[in-house]
């Protein structure tokens, strides 16, 4: 057994599809979407062929009750690994750079992960480890 792929809905399809590709290497499929509801999705693959993402977009889906990084119970985060704390670093900082906000800075945890947490545009939070 595996985990096949997760689902995030999201505000803005497109930024979400450029920004997973962009930063970590994510092949999307063509384009679904279903007139009659609305409903638009990318899957997104990545390199290491684990599970796939699928980004969703449909009017009227609620908001989370803030835009703050503020956590919440259910799925909290994703995790990337990325081969090696000089990756993490780099990968860090060029999101950095870029203007993405950077909750927690590279350091070496409690259970040995070398890991830095970001925010994708809508404020996701993603693990980077080595």
């Amino acid at each position: 057994m595996h985990i096949e792929h997760l689902a995030m809905w999201v505000r803005d399809l497109e930024q979400m599809r450029i920004f997973y590709e962009t930063y970590f290497g994510a092949t999307a499929n063509d384009k679904y979407t279903n007139v009659r509801t609305g409903f638009s999705s990318y899957f997104l693959s990545f390199p290491d062929g684990g599970p796939r993402l699928e980004l969703m977009q449909m009017p009227g889906i609620s908001e989370f009750p803030t835009n703050d990084p503020t956590q919440f119970m259910g799925l909290t985060h994703m995790a990337f690994s990325v081969g090696s704390p000089s990756a993490v670093d780099a990968l860090t900082n060029q999101l950095r750079q870029d203007g993405c906000v950077v909750a927690g800075e590279p350091r070496r945890t409690g259970d040995g992960y070398y890991e830095s947490v970001v925010l994708d545009p809508e404020k996701n939070r993603i693990e980077i480890t080595e």
